[in-house]
């Protein structure tokens, strides 16, 4: 197993990001995805967590899975809501156990089922306990527009520099503009934080999922929407798929020559469009 903070020490990484299937349609998705990213050679992949004990047994399957019968050196994602301080630890051990050594620290959203709030009220709390355990490579989230939750962009800076003082990296939501992340790199200096952040890339290839990243958290911009609207007009959908992959690239090479740690790809566990931005950027051939 190879330690994600040792990764970033070395060089620059290129990561991937996967959730957990729910039906065997979504694990044949995911299985195919894998087979055709392996060879890509990523320096690591990382798992999300959807909240729930049934997620939570998906993620802990497939990352130790991953660890297994693959190459992949996978990251675990966890969350601290609808979970006791006492649950999130026999979690932090089994991960442990089995071999795992990097970690996602997430505060995460109230679970849809109902479940209450958990022990743990913030990110840095859970990147403490898995500390306290031991032997993991952690890193938290960022974003570059700051959390829905912060009453301003300074508060929200103040906190990622807190919880980066413990962590060891950190991943940001995905954006689209390089000036969004250059803008947090140089908040999180002048807070003497110097820890490495990657971008979160994700390609929007179609204009129906233009209102989706806004709820997510990355509102497109007006140029980008517009260019996506003029690839529709001149080639329909696979215009529009292009278009974006093409804008992807783009900021992709904007981010390299900023001297970023690494590229992180949300591939909503499908593959043609990393692969595509992959050898664009002269990275690997698809």
């Amino acid at each position: 197993m190879t330690r994600i903070a040792d990764l970033l020490a070395k060089g620059r990484t290129y990561s991937f990001e996967f959730f957990p299937p729910k039906t065997d349609a979504e694990q044949a998705t995911l299985v195919a995805t894998l087979r055709d990213l392996e060879p890509l050679g990523p320096s690591f992949v990382s798992v999300t967590y959807r909240g729930g004990a049934e997620s939570r047994k998906r993620t802990f399957d497939l990352v130790t899975g991953m660890l297994r019968t693959t190459t992949l050196v996978p990251m675990a994602h966890l969350i601290c809501v609808a979970h006791t301080r006492l649950e999130l630890a026999e979690i932090l051990v089994a991960y442990r156990m089995a071999g795992v050594e990097n970690l996602m620290a997430l505060g995460g959203d109230p679970p849809a089922d109902g479940e209450g709030p958990g022990e743990l009220s913030h990110a840095y709390e859970l990147v403490e306990l898995a500390s306290a355990i031991g032997g993991f490579s952690v890193g938290v989230a960022a974003q570059p527009g700051g959390h829905p939750l912060s009453p301003d962009l300074a508060t929200d800076r103040d906190h990622l520099a807190a919880k980066l003082a413990l962590a060891d990296f950190a991943i940001t939501q995905f954006f689209f503009e390089a000036a969004e992340y250059t803008g947090l790199v140089a908040d999180l200096a002048a807070r003497g934080v110097d820890k490495p952040v990657l971008p979160g890339i994700m390609p929007v290839t179609s204009l129906t999922s233009i209102p989706r990243m806004a709820a997510m958290g990355g509102p497109v911009p007006t140029w980008m929407v517009a260019r996506l609207e003029e690839a529709d007009r001149r080639g329909g959908k696979e215009a529009v798929r292009d278009e974006g992959v093409a804008i992807a690239t783009e900021l992709c090479e904007q981010l390299l020559a900023a001297g970023v740690p690494g590229l992180h790809f949300y591939t909503l566990n499908r593959s043609s469009a990393t692969r595509e931005i992959y050898a664009a950027l002269g990275l690997a051939a698809p």
